[in-house]
């Protein structure tokens, strides 16, 4: 079609130079109109050469094989398992793992040594004897309300029921206290500058 197209155009382009030249004459300086430009001048652009792409036909089976190449590799991503986070704070690092970078005990003398024994063996003796206090002094609050409740359910039925059930009025104990530091209701929190530095993982 394309060169068809300009076949044509250049026999009319020549038929124009043609006569325009019988016309004129000897006057050959006269400026020609770029409608009569020579033949050799004439080119086709780009579009006139174009040709549409022909698409190609994909088979069935082909799709098919390729949608069972997809469902493959699917399954095969889902057996590997997921890749954890790994949580710094709970990772120790390396410079800490490193054997050489021991502390040497101290040396204590004898008398040093005795001393922190004596001192050790007392300390136990005053946590014994405390925690015997506090276990005598439960068991005989516990022995003094059993009494109590056995006199009590000897008096009045009803009395010992109730005593029986618990006190709700105990039970949330909410306290507000002096603080460290009053608060300053006309401060103004300034914002802080910091460097964000945390790890962004990627499934």
């Amino acid at each position: 079609m394309s060169v068809c197209l300009s076949r044509s155009l250049c026999r009319v382009l020549s038929r124009h130079t043609a006569s325009s030249s019988f016309m004129l004459g000897e006057h050959h300086h006269a400026v020609l109109s770029p409608w009569f430009a020579s033949v050799m001048t004439l080119k086709t652009s780009a579009p006139l050469r174009a040709e549409p792409k022909k698409k190609k036909k994909v088979s069935p089976m082909t799709e098919q094989l390729q949608r069972d190449r997809l469902k493959k590799r699917v399954k095969r991503l889902e057996k590997v398992p997921p890749e954890l986070i790994p949580i710094e704070d709970l990772i120790t690092p390396v410079t800490c793992m490193d054997e050489t970078r021991e502390r040497s005990a101290p040396n204590l003398s004898f008398e040093e040594s005795e001393r922190r024994a004596l001192l050790l063996k007392e300390w136990c003796r005053f946590k014994q004897e405390q925690h015997m206090a506090e276990m005598q002094a439960v068991e005989l609050a516990l022995k003094a309300q059993t009494e109590a409740l056995e006199e009590l359910k000897l008096e009045s039925e009803e009395l010992y029921h109730a005593a029986l059930k618990p006190d709700t009025h105990l039970f949330p104990f909410t306290h507000e206290g002096p603080v460290h530091t009053p608060p300053m209701n006309t401060y103004e929190a300034p914002d802080g500058k910091y460097n964000d530095i945390t790890k962004v993982y990627t499934q």
